[in-house]
Parts: C-alpha cells; structure tokens; sequence
C-alpha cells in the first residue's frame, strides 16, 4: 500500500509541476502589442480567386485601442474599434459605413490582421445592412 501511495503521490507532484509551467508558459512568450503597431498602415482589400486589388486605403494605428482610424479614398477618416488583441493578432470593426464595393449600401467589417514586423495579411467579413456576407482578403505595409 505504501508503494502505491508514494507512486501516487510523485505522479500528483509531477502532473501539478507541468501543469504549472503550462499556466506560465503564455505570459512567459507574451505577444502583440498594440504600440508595437502604431504607426500608418497602407492596406490592400483584396477579391476573388486571382486577390485583384478591390480597394486601398490607410489604417492609423496608436498604442492603444483608442484613436485607430481607416480612411478611405476621398472620405472622412473611419473609427476603428480594436475587439481583440492576441498572440500576432489583432481583431477590429468599423462601420457601419457607405461601401466602397456596393454604393448606396451600408457596410460593416470585421478584420482579422496577423502581424509581422511591418507588414500585415489576414481577412475581412464585410457585412452588409441587407444581410449579405461577403469575405475578403487584405495585406499591409508600414509606411516608414
């Protein structure tokens, strides 16, 4: 019975000892910051199977969630909520806003951006007042 208890017990030790370290682990390598990525962001919207280039447009990220814009050719600078941040991610809204792809219809867009250094890729849902779902992609580059 001894036995069995002492094995019992140093598997116990064990499994609470890597579990521990499991805990620390993601605060230990940590990830994206959002004053990693303040700065002016040139964006591509990207669509069909070819990614042709839909529309351009310019992100103003800040160190922050507060104060993140998207300006659209000849529009007024859009504000950008930041909903999540994590890992190389970062996940924000805007809108709802007149479309760019669809005029006379308003749009909102939720987009997934994974970062590396100065550049950017990741995707958008752009959802429409009509109920229409439409998924795109989207690149950027830091300006310098």
């Amino acid at each position: 019975m001894r036995a069995f208890l002492l094995a019992a017990t140093v598997t116990l030790i064990g499994h609470s000892t890597a579990v521990s370290a499991q805990a620390q682990a993601p605060a230990q390598r940590g990830g994206i910051k959002l004053s990693d990525l303040a700065g002016t962001w040139d964006t591509k919207t990207m669509v069909g199977p070819k990614d042709s280039v839909a529309v351009t447009s310019v992100v103003t990220a800040t160190a922050d969630r507060k104060g993140w814009t998207l300006r659209l050719p000849n529009r007024d600078a859009i504000p950008v909520r930041v909903v999540a941040v994590g890992g190389d991610s970062v996940v924000t809204e805007a809108g709802p806003f007149q479309s760019v792809l669809r005029p006379g219809q308003m749009v909102t867009t939720h987009t997934v951006g994974h970062y590396k250094g100065d550049t950017m890729t990741g995707t958008i849902e752009a959802r429409y007042a009509s109920g229409d779902v439409v998924r795109l992609k989207t690149a950027a580059t830091r300006k310098k």
